[in-house]
């Protein structure tokens, strides 16, 4: 544990990445924000919580502990677009999930603030997260990196309507081997609690699109979840009633994880 990410170290072929659970903002920051951001509102709220289970099953997890305001993990550090032409937010988010700014005029990072938070924040997460990859590789002949994340049901800057609950991403099929993709298509396709669809709107951000590489070993999965499935998305209660709804099912694809990452490639 340090001040940067908490990672629990499992021996199971599976690390769970969490990159939007983080809500801290150091004040040096959060000054030069707008009221609103400083509550960073876009968190991927408790997906630590939701994910808690996991430690049973063996898994590593992995969790930052600063905010996507101060810079998003799930970018790729040079700032290149993820969905080129489509409204997303970027490496270091000038603008909230609503269009807002999140900085107060003429306090927006500049180019020197922007390479200071990658060099202390978004640095240590991947090597780290690269770091923990390498040592379940070296147990496993093939290891899942499970992107776990969670979104307001309803962005209208991001996607139309209601999104659906469970969005699996696997980068268009890049960044996991068949077995795995189909294995889990079937578990969605299989239970009728909650809507699904697969590489659809998040298809999988950077992480998933750069440590996917199913011919070495590592097939990486993005999980993007409706928030009002397990919390309240207008004060970000956690609401476990709700949650112990959906867990099974996450517990379900999980389990299918480990159990097709013990068959032969």
């Amino acid at each position: 544990m340090n001040d940067i990410y908490h990672l629990h170290r499992g021996t199971a072929p599976l690390l769970i990445s969490l990159p939007h659970d983080g809500s801290f903002i150091p004040e040096a920051i959060a000054g030069r924000m707008r009221p609103a951001a400083r509550r960073s509102p876009d968190t991927d709220w408790h997906v630590g919580q939701l994910y808690a289970f996991a430690r049973e099953l063996g898994a590593s997890i992995i969790a930052p502990t600063h905010s996507r305001y101060v810079i998003d993990l799930n970018r790729p550090a040079d700032g290149h677009a993820l969905y080129p032409g489509r409204q997303e937010t970027g490496l270091v988010p000038t603008i909230m999930f609503d269009g807002e700014p999140i900085y107060l005029d003429g306090r927006a990072p500049d180019a020197e603030d922007i390479r200071h938070r990658v060099a202390h924040y978004w640095q240590p997460y991947h090597a780290a997260l690269a770091g923990e990859l390498t040592r379940l590789r070296a147990l496993h002949p093939r290891v899942v990196l499970w992107e776990g994340h969670s979104i307001r049901s309803r962005v209208p800057m991001l996607f139309d309507g209601q999104l659906p609950d469970l969005n699996l991403g696997f980068a268009d099929g890049e960044a996991s081997a068949m077995d795995l993709r189909q294995a889990l298509q079937d578990v969605l396709d299989h239970q009728r609690g909650f809507s699904h669809v697969t590489d659809g709107r998040f298809k999988g951000g950077y992480i998933t699109r750069h440590f996917g590489r199913p011919s070495d070993g590592v097939n990486a999965v993005q999980m993007e979840m409706a928030q009002l499935n397990y919390m309240d998305e207008e004060c970000f209660e956690y609401l476990p009633e709700r949650a112990q709804k959906v867990q099974p099912l996450l517990g379900e694809l999980l389990k299918t994880c480990l159990r097709v990452m013990a068959r032969p490639a």
